[in-house]
């Protein structure tokens, strides 16, 4: 198959998933291979009465997990943290009091960083339930460390720290916590000063709570659970934060890919800590700093689907493949393809491009 020839059937099988009923609503798709020479930027749907563009900035849901985690990783490097510290070290006795009781014990003291970045802390997830409340309460407002201070008089642990993987939004509160613990700014002013600005990402931006360095005319994608568009609920953005609030182009998504993948945010060692201290997942699946490595099963998951990258909700994805050295950046905007979004870049754009 030649290069062209495969760019042809992805774009081909995007626009016929994105327009197979009016869930999506809107939908984007970024492919990028230097190597293979495709280079994809296309969108479907609308946005109210705007027809999708790439030029929109999209909601990245989860995958500002591993923005987030990035910048943990920067602060690493510069001598502010150690992945192995508790976190105790760098949040107040108020908010670590009660943090992690588990049949009459109390871990707190025992969460590390490294234990959050993993999902290994044991922590109970606060977003969902939040989530609800939101929807039954248009109004809410809640700051990341009330959802903490939520989950702790609502919730109850999964488990021992270090015990087993239990993906959970509250474990990036927590880390978003940190950085502004040891940054004494916002969360958001560290995305930008760290992250967006030097990478050129002009579109780039925290839901809710930052502008783009680069106005648009063009709206934001909208994005949808249970039917429900969050991006008109203001009080969406606290719920997310550290955990999933940024919003960018999928080329500038792509820029910040490329730049982790080529150690112009974080070094090689670095990286690939974030890369292997990882846990289980589920099958073909291990779970590292924010990043989710597809891993070989036999019969199940070939070596040629082998990449990694960051996966949200709402069927968005950000994924690196070593073989073709492609970046794979997409999202329906709806949380009805958090599974079948993974399926769709699995199948309809890496196999294509191993076939160039």
């Amino acid at each position: 198959m030649t290069a062209a020839e495969a760019a042809s059937r992805i774009e081909s099988d995007f626009r016929r998933e994105a327009g197979r009923n009016a869930n999506p609503r809107n939908a984007y798709l970024r492919v990028y291979s230097g190597k293979l020479g495709v280079d994809l930027d296309i969108a479907e749907g609308k946005t109210g009465d705007t027809d999708a563009h790439p030029g929109q900035a999209v909601y990245l849901a989860s995958v500002g997990k591993l923005f987030t985690a990035t910048i943990v990783s920067m602060l690493s490097e510069q001598g502010e943290l150690s992945f192995s510290d508790r976190v105790s070290r760098y949040l107040d006795a108020e908010l670590m009091n009660g943090l992690h009781v588990l049949n009459g014990t109390d871990y707190s003291g025992e969460i590390c960083i490294r234990r959050l970045l993993n999902q290994t802390s044991g922590l109970d997830d606060a977003f969902w339930p939040l989530l609800t409340k939101l929807t039954e309460e248009p109004s809410m407002r809640i700051t990341p460390r009330e959802a903490v201070e939520w989950g702790k008089r609502n919730l109850s642990p999964k488990s021992k720290p270090g015990e087993k993987h239990y993906y959970s939004d509250t474990n990036f509160y927590l880390l978003g916590l940190i950085v502004e613990s040891i940054t004494q700014k916002p969360f958001h002013e560290s995305l930008h000063r760290l992250i967006f600005e030097p990478l050129g990402m002009g579109s780039a931006y925290m839901e809710g709570v930052s502008e783009p360095a680069v106005p648009t005319n063009l709206p934001p994608a909208e994005f949808y659970s249970g039917g429900i568009d969050y991006s008109k609920l203001p009080g969406f953005a606290q719920i997310d934060h550290a955990a999933g609030g940024v919003r960018a182009t999928l080329d500038d998504a792509r820029t910040f890919m490329t730049a982790l993948v080529n150690h112009r945010l974080v070094s090689a060692a670095t990286l690939e800590t974030m890369l292997s201290d990882d846990a289980s997942s589920m099958p073909g699946i291990r779970y590292g700093y924010a990043v989710w490595k597809f891993v070989t099963v036999p019969l199940l998951a070939p070596a040629k689907y082998n990449c990694w990258g960051c996966v949200g909700v709402t069927g968005t994805f950000m994924f690196y493949h070593p073989t073709t050295e492609s970046y794979v950046i997409g999202s329906f905007n709806d949380d009805r393809y958090k599974s079948k979004a993974l399926r769709f870049m699995l199948s309809k754009v890496i196999r294509p491009l191993t076939k160039v």
